[in-house]
């Protein structure tokens, strides 16, 4: 039986809720895995497959800043470490960010994929809302958009995989992949777990 390491950055965010769906998406495969809560820079040795969640992007990359993450995770990242961003996890990893009411933000960033996100882009809490995706190579998930960014641009080795659609600024990137480099606009770990299983698929050289 194939077995990976996952590791789910776990500065702030809902590393719980991804842990949950990774274990579920490694029994679906038939696969084993062990979960490590990434918090120093010496749990990012031997991973497989890393996880970024959702939570405050600005917060994320603060912490990491602060604690010697931010460089060895651009590092391991670029060096083709398969990863999955989430909501704040996807603007983290953006080349390009600003947000939808104060424009550009300079918060601190990883910068490893080609895509610009707009944060903040479909509003506050109240105006989260779900629907049906079409994931190009996933299928069809229920997806949940929590004061949720939205990919705006994709370019280079970065392509769209599933599209939105936003009341001002009309389809939008709700998924987007650059090689092991997957983003999500949405929290798939709430609903399904078939972008995790394609996250261990990638980490086991599948697609």
């Amino acid at each position: 039986m194939s077995s990976v390491r996952v590791g789910v950055l776990a500065l702030q965010g809902d590393v719980e809720e991804h842990e949950y769906a990774i274990k579920r998406a490694s029994e679906e495969l038939g696969i084993n895995v062990d979960i490590i809560r990434v918090k120093k820079t010496e749990q990012l040795s031997d991973l497989s497959a890393l996880v970024i969640p959702g939570g405050e992007s600005t917060t994320i990359g603060s912490l990491a800043r602060r604690v010697g993450l931010l460089d060895r995770l651009r590092d391991s990242i670029i060096n083709g470490l398969p990863t999955l961003g989430t909501c704040a996890g996807a603007i983290f990893m953006a080349r390009e960010v600003r947000d939808s009411v104060v424009g550009e933000t300079g918060q601190p960033i990883l910068g490893v994929m080609d895509i610009a996100v707009v944060r903040n882009a479909f509003g506050r809490q109240r105006d989260s809302f779900e629907t049906d995706l079409s994931i190009d190579g996933i299928g069809t998930v229920r997806a949940v958009f929590i004061r949720a960014p939205a990919i705006v641009r994709a370019w280079g080795n970065a392509r769209a995989l599933a599209y939105v659609k936003h009341p001002r600024l009309g389809n939008v990137i709700a998924a987007a992949q650059e090689g092991d480099m997957m983003a999500t606009a949405f929290h798939p770990e709430l609903t399904t777990t078939k972008v995790h299983k394609y996250l261990l698929e990638l980490a086991l050289g599948k697609h």
